[in-house]
């Protein structure tokens, strides 16, 4: 049988209720008898109530870091894993952080949090944070990016054949001046979709007409697709790495008095929800989310009979939605 504080107070020479005050930060006890309560305890193999209850807590807590909740494909993610994880009896710990930031400032909080695992979405995992984690039996799972650069599980959309897929429909739609707006050019989404969609050009014998950066913002794809549509030579199409840059490039075609897909064919990737709205009829890359978001939770709740070691990355293919842009 476990030991009671009962047991903890007699070896101690002191009452239930001094051991009580001991475990609970604040309480007004000697600090001297306070150390021979803890140390007793810890002889006997003793934990407070609440020292358990927080134990069970945290075994079924998943840390979420997000770099990007403006984007509102993450707070879909968000909302899907939430309500796939509290199915198996787990609970969803969010912390948002800059994009590009560096997550080794959010080391200390996540550990001191003791989750049973690790989702990492739209911001860049350290090896620092990484080895942290496997040392501490956290298990780390990457969804929608992929880094080769840590050894860790991965989810992902094939980014790669999603960049092909909107390269070949543009130009099976007759279109040869041929744009691409991108994100942040050091991710895996960003990477993976423009070789794709480079690659098919290429094969096609064609080439990216003019490039520009949206930083995967609405306001930084706004200026750049106004920069390309009133360059001399402006594109007939565009490819945007993600929804909403997409979106912003129909606003900015509008703007100049274009309308797509008469003007220009858009597409972009995700499938947000405004995709599907009628000002907008975005065709676009849909993101297998519920099912990117089962295999994430798969890996988590295996977490008792897999390795920490033994790691998986797993590539989900998307699906082109045609609507009214392209």
């Amino acid at each position: 049988m476990k030991p009671t504080a009962k047991q903890v107070a007699h070896e101690a020479g002191v009452s239930i209720a001094a051991v009580s005050r001991a475990f609970s930060p604040g309480s007004s006890i000697d600090p001297l008898k306070r150390q021979r309560i803890l140390q007793v305890a810890a002889q006997l193999g003793y934990s407070s109530p609440a020292r358990r209850t927080a134990e069970v807590i945290s075994a079924g807590t998943v840390t979420l870091v997000a770099g990007d909740l403006a984007n509102p494909f993450y707070p879909l993610v968000l909302d899907t894993l939430a309500k796939a994880l509290q199915a198996v009896g787990r609970q969803l710990l969010v912390y948002a952080i800059p994009p590009q930031a560096d997550m080794d400032q959010l080391t200390p909080q996540i550990l001191a949090a003791r989750p049973s695992a690790l989702v990492v979405t739209s911001a860049s995992l350290t090896s620092g944070m990484a080895n942290a984690c496997r040392q501490h039996g956290i298990r780390v799972v990457l969804l929608n990016r992929i880094q080769r650069n840590v050894r860790v599980n991965a989810v992902a959309c094939d980014n790669h054949a999603g960049g092909r897929d909107a390269a070949l429909f543009l130009l099976g739609r007759g279109r040869r001046r041929i744009g691409f707006i991108g994100g942040i050019s050091n991710t895996s989404t960003h990477r993976d979709r423009a070789e794709g969609f480079s690659e098919a050009l290429r094969e096609s014998g064609h080439s990216v007409l003019a490039e520009g950066n949206g930083e995967f913002t609405y306001r930084g794809s706004y200026g750049a697709v106004l920069s390309l549509l009133t360059a001399k030579n402006r594109p007939d199409a565009l490819f945007c790495c993600n929804d909403i840059m997409a979106l912003a490039a129909i606003d900015a075609a509008r703007e100049l008095g274009l309308s797509a897909p008469e003007d220009l064919s858009i597409v972009g990737f995700d499938d947000i929800p405004m995709a599907g709205w009628r000002s907008y009829r975005l065709t676009t890359i849909r993101q297998p989310i519920t099912r990117m978001i089962s295999e994430v939770v798969g890996l988590i709740q295996a977490s008792n009979t897999v390795p920490l070691d033994e790691t998986t990355t797993s590539i989900l293919p998307g699906k082109l939605i045609v609507r009214g842009s392209a």
